[in-house]
């Protein structure tokens, strides 16, 4: 039964190394080259969200052959508004890491 209390949130919407056909939800821009689970924890809390339950042994619906991850949130605000919150917190982390 559909859960309308919760949104998902899978690592795949933030990969810089795939099509949008393929799963990414952000822009190019708004996206990092593979992600971790552990880096869509980090932001997701870093962007002021509570996380229910993660998994990393799923995969992707779009990419049934390769491991990915999610996370659960409470829905407060629209998906789009949500994911745009974590992909700035994923750049931010990923480019202090590199300097």
């Amino acid at each position: 039964m559909k859960d309308y209390e919760h949104i998902v949130i899978w690592l795949d919407y933030f990969n810089k190394n795939l099509k949008k056909s393929k799963g990414r939800r952000a822009g190019l821009e708004k996206c990092i080259f593979d992600p971790s689970l552990k880096e869509l924890i980090d932001a997701t809390k870093a962007a002021g969200f509570e996380i229910i339950e993660s998994n990393d042994k799923v995969r992707f619906p779009k990419r049934p052959f390769v491991r990915s991850g999610y996370v659960v949130l409470p829905k407060e605000s629209s998906k789009t508004i949500i994911l745009n919150r974590i992909s700035e917190k994923l750049i931010l982390k990923r480019s202090k890491q590199s300097k």
